[in-house]
């Protein structure tokens, strides 16, 4: 069943973090993730949803990164309960999409929560000063549509930052797999 995202209110400072890379091993945190914006998204390996967009959030992780703007993806799954949501399957996913993004693992599921993130894929846009302005769908595409898959709102909302524009409030959640929360 689809779950919509929560819809985080505009302003909120990002919630820290620390959190492994399967593919790489090392820690990423917040603090090291500099730029003049930031894109953070939630992620899982078996999510129709996020497969739908694969591709797309590959293209845009490249694109940002030549803008000088860091993206990560987070996966917070239960991987008791879905096990192809894993450490190992991740790295594996990253590679087969090729996501150059962290790709990183949130065991704890206390990153989810303090992003108050509630589906795959849940995408949050935050300005220089690491304030959320942007937060919702990557685009109007969704499985079984003929839309592309473009990050067009993300994509709007990352430039307004760049020009020191003011982001388009008016902002639609995102749609996709809730998120698999430990019982």
């Amino acid at each position: 069943m689809a779950t919509q995202s929560t819809m985080l209110a505009l302003g909120t400072p990002a919630p820290d973090f620390a959190l492994p890379e399967p593919a790489t091993g090392r820690t990423v945190t917040l603090a090291e993730l500099t730029g003049p914006a930031l894109v953070v998204t939630f992620l899982c390996n078996h999510c129709p949803y996020v497969q739908h967009v694969a591709a797309g959030l590959a293209a845009l992780g490249r694109d940002l990164a030549a803008q000088g703007v860091p993206m990560v993806g987070i996966s917070s799954n239960d991987v008791v309960t879905y096990p192809q949501d894993g450490p190992e399957a991740m790295a594996q996913e990253a590679r087969r999409h090729g996501w150059t993004f962290p790709y990183l693992y949130d065991e704890s599921q206390e990153v989810a929560r303090a992003y108050s993130a509630a589906c795959t894929p849940d995408t949050f846009v935050f300005d220089a000063d690491r304030r959320l302005a942007y937060r919702g769908r990557l685009d109007d595409s969704r499985p079984r549509t003929d839309r592309p898959v473009t990050a067009a709102d993300v994509r709007a909302a990352v430039a307004a930052i760049l020009a020191g524009e003011p982001v388009d409030p008016d902002q639609w959640p995102s749609v996709g797999c809730g998120i698999k929360w430990r019982s």
